[in-house]
């Protein structure tokens, strides 16, 4: 399936999202969204499928329930891959990340065993230096003002083990190549290049075996 980015009505959609989040707006202008923004999307995925998986497009809908912010809609467009990666479209531009981004608890405490490991620790520091030379930002998520529980607080990786997420993230400003194929190939660039951190977060981490809430 053919993909060529995302033209300058994509990106103004959501400006004008921004200023006007209702139910009217949306109605009004919902046949431009599916077109100009979810469309392309569509195409980004089955074409990146073959080597990251299949994708997921999220709703487009807030969930309102325990927000002081009513507001209905997201004011960006989001995509997941099976695989990992994410894929975010906005009036700021195009971004992409690809990690964990909140562990569950029991990811928490493999993670943190691992970061501690000296072997699996500094596989990690090496991993995050490779990616970042490639040009993604890798950053903890939500991190804990002081040591962890049961870690020292000198311990030589301690700004990992406060953690409780880690991504590589990587954002664009709205450009001309945004409407062309240059836009997939900065995708697929970053996915390649931040591929070593998920792999080190799934043989290390993986998937959380707590039961759903």
């Amino acid at each position: 399936m053919t993909f060529e980015g995302w033209q300058d009505e994509a990106l103004e959609f959501y400006e004008r999202l921004e200023i006007d989040n209702s139910k009217g707006f949306w109605a009004e202008h919902k046949e431009l969204y599916e077109r100009a923004v979810r469309g392309p999307m569509v195409e980004l995925l089955a074409r990146l499928e073959p080597e990251f998986g299949p994708g997921k497009i999220f709703r487009p809908n807030r969930d309102i329930r325990f927000s002081a912010d009513k507001t209905p809609y997201k004011t960006h467009l989001g995509g997941h891959l099976e695989a990992g990666g994410y894929i975010q479209l906005s009036a700021d531009g195009l971004a992409c990340g690809n990690g964990m981004y909140q562990l569950a608890a029991d990811q928490l405490e493999r993670y943190r065993a691992a970061v501690a490991e000296d072997l699996t620790g500094a596989e990690l520091e090496r991993v995050i230096a490779r990616v970042a030379a490639s040009g993604p930002v890798v950053s903890g998520r939500d991190p804990l003002k002081t040591a962890p529980r049961g870690y020292p607080k000198e311990h030589p990786r301690i700004g990992l083990l406060r953690n409780k997420g880690l991504v590589a993230w990587q954002q664009w400003e709205p450009a001309d190549w945004l409407g062309t194929p240059e836009a997939y190939r900065r995708i697929t660039t970053f996915l390649r290049a931040s591929q070593p951190l998920k792999d080190w977060l799934d043989a290390h981490v993986g998937p959380s075996e707590l039961p759903p809430r």
